[in-house]
């Protein structure tokens, strides 16, 4: 059995009655609204591609549409990317832009995020090009430029609350990871280490590399721990080092993410924030923890 999730974003909630309303006309099933105008299931939706019926249906309206089994549907284990996924920046970008080179360096961030690059090349590459970056201008730039994506909090204080364990895995840096995790309420980060001499980056980074294979390897490493069976594991991200982590997982989003990444993953959400993965996993507004 499976349910046809339909999800708006929380600051555009264009889900409207009539939208839904002629998604279950085509597909059938039984309406369940989660969220007014925001999210709604169609619980065992009756047609072949419900996916490709909703879409069709939805058209250029900014909701999501997303085709889940209902067995094992609210999970207990999240690894999570952390840039352009539970913040809304780059921070290797951002950190560029304060010497100066945002551009060459976003340049090459994009293409390795798309997966034309190998991953760790090209992070010891534009950590190069950042040597010298003061430790305070580092601060400077985590307190001033880097946001929170919205809905992240409310994504992990609730999966934490209904016992779920959260990991923050980052191609980033721990000067990042290690603060963010903190503030959303992850349990756990890990990230790459930037490397200083006294109070200024030596334009390296330690090893080994948290890249996809380190991602991939602790989910599997926490599910097994934690005695979690994969389908009850999720994992998100938007870029090519998420890539194995989101195929392994027993639902694997990809958020607002890189063509090459919504095509492998089991549910894409384009519109929504992160509070969709709530509603992925079929939780009523009145459950979420804000």
């Amino acid at each position: 059995m499976s349910v046809l999730c339909l999800i708006a974003n929380p600051a555009d909630p264009a889900l409207d009655p009539q939208l839904v309303a002629a998604i279950q006309h085509e597909t059938h099933g039984e309406i369940n609204w989660l969220h007014q105008r925001v999210a709604c299931e169609i619980i065992r939706p009756r047609v072949a591609d419900p996916i490709g019926v909703a879409r069709e249906v939805i058209g250029q309206r900014p909701v999501d549409a997303a085709h889940i089994p209902l067995a094992h549907r609210r999970k207990k284990l999240l690894v999570a990317d952390m840039d352009s996924t539970m913040i809304n920046e780059e921070c290797i970008d951002e950190l560029a832009d304060a010497v100066g080179i945002k551009a060459e360096v976003a340049a090459i961030t994009e293409r390795a995020m798309n997966g034309e690059l190998d991953f760790e090349a090209a992070l010891r590459t534009r950590v190069a090009l950042i040597k010298g970056l003061s430790r305070k201008a580092i601060e400077q730039v985590r307190r001033e430029r880097i946001t929170l994506a919205p809905g992240g909090r409310a994504l992990i204080q609730t999966m934490k609350a209904y016992g779920a364990y959260t990991s923050l895995v980052s191609g980033g840096f721990t000067f990042f990871a290690d603060h963010f995790a903190k503030r959303i309420g992850f349990d756990e980060a890990i990230a790459n280490v930037l490397e200083f001499n006294d109070d200024s980056l030596t334009g390296t980074v330690a090893s080994p590399i948290v890249d996809r294979h380190t991602k991939l390897n602790r989910l599997l490493t926490l599910a097994e721990e934690r005695g979690v069976p994969m389908a009850e594991t999720m994992a998100v991200g938007d870029g090519a080092n998420d890539l194995d982590m989101i195929g392994a997982a027993g639902l694997g989003v990809a958020l607002h993410a890189r063509p090459l990444v919504a095509a492998e993953a089991d549910a894409q959400i384009d519109h929504g924030d992160l509070t969709a993965l709530l509603y992925l996993q079929g939780y009523s507004d009145d459950e979420i923890v804000r």
